[in-house]
């Protein structure tokens, strides 16, 4: 769950005063411990959290009976966040099951302001009434929101040998167009796949996408190349990264008119062949996706004749010459064959460049599972 940023115009979030963020977080395997990560990334000032809870959600805002547990900080309930950092929770027993839906709930005791969050979350948040309800089987609502706040991470302590694969990406790999609350993100219909083959030899998928992001130029959220460390690299057990980004830094730069920041063919692979180089060194493998089509994406100035022959050439590039550990063709598998630079129908959300549920799982099945291995499968 990446961290994106502080809001840009238009798209604020006012903060909390006094109230209690319940979110929910579908994880892809089993363990018996749990903590998580907050950040304050973004912050202007220190951030002041009160107390955090784990627990099994029920349905909507509410618990699962008997399995709340509070989380402490250095053993205390209440912990500041510095302005640009994250504090890591102490872990807590809790046996989790795979797949399951945790409902973690941060109470912000005072006015926070606009805080760092995850805009495009896909999943029903819930912000209370007045008042810290962290322990509240049944919480009052006041509003949701599909965004995430300050969470940054949940990280469950699994069976020896499990890996983790980080999804590095943007809008589609953060999952829009897919339906809120149901986990039709492709990363989800990867780790369904991955964990149902064996649950001995499984693996955890972390999504990393963020709405926008670009490899080259921060706007919506830091570009990946400035956060791959924090979002990737340093993971803790990663030992896979599946990388789909350079749309955006071909589209953004028409749609949002930002004439100086248009980028070229050989600068995205310049920017993939960091992501390469930097994976390789830690040892990580490292698998390309190719960039998928966008001919008459809704967003005006999005698409060009132009930005199609930037697409060819870098989907070229990832194909025969990147250097990744392997190449993954998401790009054939959800094109229309009789147009092919355009999304096959049945996969397209509307907007012809983001996929639907059907189309995330399309992308998800045309993944070789064998390319994905725990650290001691067979």
């Amino acid at each position: 769950m990446a961290a994106d940023s502080v809001p840009l115009p238009g798209q604020s979030n006012s903060g909390f005063s006094n109230q209690t963020v319940r979110h929910i977080a579908h994880v892809s395997i089993a363990g018996n411990r749990v903590r998580v990560r907050l950040s304050n990334a973004y912050g202007t000032g220190p951030l002041n959290i009160g107390a955090t809870h784990v627990a099994l959600q029920s349905s909507g805002a509410s618990i699962a009976p008997g399995s709340d547990r509070a989380l402490t900080f250095n053993g205390n309930p209440a912990v500041t966040i510095p302005a640009g950092a994250v504090v890591l929770s102490d872990p807590v027993e809790f046996k989790v099951p795979a797949f399951a839906d945790l409902a973690v709930s941060v109470y912000f005791p005072g006015i926070t302001g606009p805080i760092t969050w995850h805009q495009l979350g896909m999943q029903t948040t819930y912000v209370s009434t007045q008042g810290d309800f962290t322990t509240a089987a049944e919480m009052p609502v006041a509003s949701t929101a599909t965004s995430r706040f300050v969470l940054a991470d949940v990280e469950v302590a699994a069976a020896k040998g499990i890996g983790a694969a980080v999804t590095l990406g943007d809008s589609i790999t953060d999952g829009y167009g897919s339906t809120a609350d149901a986990d039709h993100r492709w990363p989800d219909y990867l780790s369904v796949r991955l964990n149902a083959r064996n649950s001995k030899f499984g693996m955890a998928v972390l999504n990393q996408g963020i709405s926008g992001n670009r490899l080259l130029h921060d706007k919506f959220g830091t570009n990946s190349l400035a956060r791959y460390d924090r979002d990737a690299l340093t993971q803790i057990g990663v030992t896979h990264i599946i990388v789909l980004e350079g749309i955006n830094d071909i589209g953004l730069s028409g749609a949002l008119d930002l004439p100086a920041e248009e980028v070229s063919a050989d600068e995205i692979i310049g920017g993939l062949h960091q992501l390469i180089e930097r994976a390789h060194e830690r040892r990580v493998k490292i698998y390309g996706g190719t960039l998928t089509p966008f001919e008459g994406t809704a967003f005006p100035g999005y698409y060009t004749p132009a930005g199609e022959l930037k697409r060819q050439a870098v989907n070229a590039w990832i194909r025969t010459q990147a250097g990744f550990d392997a190449v993954i063709d998401f790009d054939q598998a959800v094109r229309d064959p009789n147009h092919p630079t355009r999304l096959l129908s049945a996969y397209d959300s509307g907007d012809h460049l983001h996929l639907n549920d059907t189309g995330y799982k399309a992308m998800a099945d045309s993944i070789n599972l064998k390319l994905l291995q725990g650290k001691d499968s067979p």
